[in-house]
């Protein structure tokens, strides 16, 4: 599991010309799977992004974490996170999870975050989505499961 996370001042996914999620303060999450994750990487992936004190303090030091600034997530699918674009120009996606489990740990995930008391927005899993941020800093983490 891949989650990219930006710290934004605003964030919100159109799709077909109306706002699916909109947030103010907190992180824009792109989040992919790749075959093979297990579901069990959800809480360890949950406790990082919402334990991470990458927002700023009275003294502007980042030391705040996401519940402690009251702020929100809006949640992206995105498969594109495994792409191999070893070989040629054009990216391969076979490492990424195949569709129907990747949008079901997607919404699973979705709730997993949002049963720690953290508001989450969402796009559309599979939509073409339009994404518009401020990135605020700019801050952003990669974050892999497979490293943490």
């Amino acid at each position: 599991m891949r989650v990219i996370l930006q710290r934004v001042s605003h964030a919100s996914c159109t799709v077909d010309g109306k706002i699916t999620g909109e947030i103010k303060d907190g992180y824009m999450a792109l989040i992919g799977f790749k075959k093979g994750d297990p579901k069990e990487v959800f809480e360890k992936m949950a406790k990082k992004i919402i334990g991470l004190r990458v927002f700023s303090d009275e003294m502007g030091k980042m030391n705040k974490d996401l519940k402690s600034i009251n702020g929100k997530i809006l949640a992206i699918s995105q498969f594109t996170l495994y792409a191999d674009s070893r070989h040629g120009n054009r990216p391969g996606f076979t490492d990424a999870m195949e569709y129907n489990t990747a949008e079901e740990y997607y919404k699973e995930f979705v709730e997993y975050l949002r049963s720690f008391g953290v508001t989450v927005e969402v796009g559309i899993f599979g939509a073409d989505m339009k994404i518009e941020l401020l990135n605020d800093g700019p801050v952003t983490i990669i974050l892999d499961s497979d490293v943490l």
